[in-house]
């Protein structure tokens, strides 16, 4: 369908001629309707992915392998600072004294068994057992860690169950085999490997943080929110990237350093196993640490669901990507795993023979294996252990006859197993504790990222180079190559003071659409400068009322072209044409970030790619303008402090009005301007910083924050940011300052 206007005989720009107009969708198009400046129909939204129901859990993650080495290790270290930067570990916190305990040491046939606790944080205990070869130290052995996985270290068939599972072939011992979580680190010690198991936050001897709290949190607890006394799940703690995942991921790295401190251990010689919960441990583990070289993920890594709990889940963590490509990260390391019945049962024909491309394709491509096992359930029960036990054999270098079989063993006792005693009594938990503890996660990233007191030029170059990569992976997007952008003319007019375009503006890699409306001076007054206005209420509030606003016929008469869009979820992407007020969420029942925002961007973020994608289609190479400036004024100051961060000297002139607002005010995860990490890395005033050395007005301030200060003077340009008068308007002191580019 096409729709012919008059044509209006004014000499225009390429940037903005709409001579042919291509409308989209079947509806009527209210074309240049003076009051709405309605691009589309009043029922017609645009045609964007993101206004479909948020990617969950249960959602599919393919992994695509890169087309070059070269590619996949750019991409591979993306990830890597995503996980990083998702589990609150970037930059790498200072690891402390470890202040390890072993004792109680007690003998089986071929292998003993100690309790350990050591400090992973000071006075955060992880508690577990240590299982070595019996016999003489002659020389440093090789050693295995072992995240357990739900269940505990000490979780039991049952022996109402043994005779069905020895009778299917999954369990071979009727005393040894109902504990299976020690089974396999009995074995491995058997084998010759030192091993660790350590207690998952809430089980066994791990109790500062309870079962319920880390995996059972299901419902919102109002007395753990707050700007001070805050604990996991709450907005602020979400806006510091601390979650029980991270703690769980920090706990498994010093469980590492620990089993490499051992004065027995070879710390050339170190592998990573686990299963379900333990297997997505190990997954992180292999993404993020490069000291071991073997891994045994089993039970996670699929293309289908990614992990259920509360400790499998934060956010940021699989946004865009998956447990098969987060696996991947451990290439070229040897990695092995098994294929059960459950949500890996695809596995052999989607994951599988992704992995072994990868793997080909780094000239490794049988040090990557997945044995299918679909007769049993979710498991790692002895089947899927010997398959364990062969690649640790081949590839820890143990030298042992195969097949290696898997030999019973006395199970321990209560006494045994039990770390804390009246010699060793166990450390205080519990809501106190929990706070208290999340003011230490936050006070020991303050001191990581010197946040508060850069010492000198050099310090503030690395804080500000630090922060800003970690903004990168909070918004998630670099800007667009302008050849990824395609723009549908809707509709043109002629108004009293200058000509109006109503256009559609599609991400077509991304499947994102815009509404824009443009607006150019009229006969040939045109500057060659255009300003993209971002208004916390979309392109409306560039016309408040319907009508122009003062500022913007202000611009037109100085000669500059305006733009304005219509960002996700504002004007009509809504049913009302009111912004949205709260992110949609999934349908997760249980009210915790980490199942929305690790699988879906934040309103705030794709807002941001927006402002991303509109500076893309403006900078088009084919109608370069001289300058693009941009306005942040009525909410969208913050959205277009944290574009600035990524679009950087493309954006030549940035007015931006904060009204005051910071991150750390949010009380609620759910709000629309909500954006996880963005308390740890400065605020608003870091990422106004970050605009240095590029041109900066700033206004809604009582003075210009000491970091942003700091920032323009060490960066060479301290008169490239202004401040603007407090009792001003800032809207018309903004667009002032804009006009003085002229």
């Amino acid at each position: 369908m096409k729709v012919s206007f008059p044509l209006v005989r004014f000499q225009v720009p390429l940037l903005f001629v709409a001579i042919g107009f291509v409308v989209c969708g079947s509806s009527a198009l209210v074309a240049g309707d003076p009051t709405h400046h309605r691009v589309l129909d009043a029922d017609v939204r645009p045609d964007d992915v993101r206004l479909s129901e948020p990617k969950d859990l249960n959602g599919y993650f393919p992994f695509e392998v890169p087309e070059s080495k070269e590619a996949w290790q750019q991409r591979r270290a993306e990830l890597k600072q995503r996980v990083l930067v998702a589990t609150g570990l970037f930059p790498m916190p200072e690891k402390t004294p470890l202040n390890a305990v072993i004792h109680g040491k007690v003998e089986r046939d071929g292998f003993t068994v100690e309790k350990v606790y050591f400090e992973s944080l000071p006075g955060h205990f992880v508690s577990g057992l240590l299982f070595r070869p019996e016999g003489e130290v002659t020389q440093k052995r090789p050693a295995v860690l072992s995240p357990h996985g739900h269940g505990g270290r000490q979780y039991d068939y049952g022996e109402a169950k043994m005779d069905e599972l020895i009778k299917s072939g999954a369990e071979l011992h009727r005393e040894s085999g109902r504990f299976p979580k020690l089974a396999r680190c009995a074995q491995l010690a058997r084998m010759g490997c030192v091993t660790f198991i350590f207690d998952m936050l809430g089980y066994v001897d791990s109790q500062q943080i309870s079962k319920d709290r880390a995996h059972g949190y299901a419902k919102h607890d109002a007395e753990l929110e707050g700007r001070e006394n805050y604990g996991f799940y709450s907005a602020q703690a979400e806006g510091r990237l601390h979650s029980i995942l991270g703690l769980q991921t920090w706990n498994c790295i010093r469980s590492l350093d620990f089993l490499e401190s051992l004065e027995d251990v070879d710390p050339a010689r170190l592998a990573v196993t686990g299963g379900s919960g333990g297997g997505t441990q190990t997954i992180l583990m292999g993404a993020i640490d490069d000291r071991h070289i073997v891994g045994f993920p089993n039970g996670m890594v699929s293309t289908s669901m990614q992990g259920g709990c509360t400790c499998e889940n934060c956010s940021l963590l699989r946004i865009g990507t998956g447990n098969v490509e987060l696996a991947a990260l451990f290439a070229p390391r040897p990695q092995a795993m098994t294929a059960a019945n459950d949500w890996t049962k695809e596995m052999m024909t989607k994951g599988y023979p992704q992995l072994r491309e990868l793997y080909a394709m780094l000239g490794v491509a049988e040090d990557v294996y997945c044995e299918p096992m679909l007769q049993f359930p979710h498991n790692y029960n002895a089947v899927s252990r010997s398959v364990m036990y062969s690649w640790m054999n081949k590839y820890l270098d143990l030298g042992l006859e195969e097949p290696i079989q898997e030999l019973d063993w006395k199970p321990l006792t209560p006494e045994e197993y039990t770390v804390w005693n009246d010699s060793h009594p166990a450390p205080k938990g519990g809501d106190v504790y929990e706070r208290k503890l999340l003011q230490q996660l936050n006070e020991r990233d303050l001191a990581v990222l010197s946040n508060h007191s850069p010492t000198g030029d050099r310090e503030t170059q690395s804080y500000l180079a630090t922060v800003r990569s970690a903004w990168q992976t909070l918004i998630g997007r670099e800007l667009p190559k302008a050849s990824e952008i395609k723009r549908t003319k809707v509709w043109k007019e002629p108004r009293e003071q200058y000509i109006e375009f109503g256009d559609l503006i599609t991400l077509t890699d991304k499947g994102e659409q815009l509404p824009v409306v443009s607006v150019y001076p009229k006969s040939d007054k045109w500057n060659k400068q255009v300003v993209l206005w971002v208004d916390g209420q979309g392109k409306s509030g560039m016309f408040p009322g319907g009508k122009p606003d003062p500022g913007l016929l202000k611009l037109v008469e100085a000669g500059f072209a305006v733009v304005a869009a219509d960002l996700y979820g504002q004007g009509e992407f809504t049913s009302e044409s009111d912004s949205l007020t709260e992110n949609p969420t999934v349908k997760n029942p249980r009210p915790f970030a980490g199942y929305t925002y690790g699988y879906n961007d934040t309103v705030f973020a794709r807002r941001v790619h927006d402002i991303l994608s509109v500076t893309a289609w403006i900078r088009n190479d084919d109608h370069e303008p001289k300058s693009l400036h941009v306005l942040g004024v009525n909410g969208g100051g913050p959205l277009v402090a944290a574009a600035r961060v990524i679009a950087g000297a493309k954006m030549d002139r940035v007015a931006i009005d904060t009204e005051g607002f910071r991150f750390e005010m949010l009380n609620d995860w759910r709000h629309v301007n909500f954006l996880p990490g963005a308390i740890k890395y400065g605020d608003l005033p870091t990422l106004l910083a970050l605009s240095a050395p590029n041109s900066l007005w700033i206004g809604g301030e009582k003075s210009i924050p000491a970091i942003v200060t700091t920032a323009f003077y060490t960066l060479g340009n301290p008169d490239a940011v202004t401040m603007g008068s407090p009792n001003a308007d800032s809207t018309a002191a903004a667009i002032d300052w804009i006009r003085q580019s002229r």
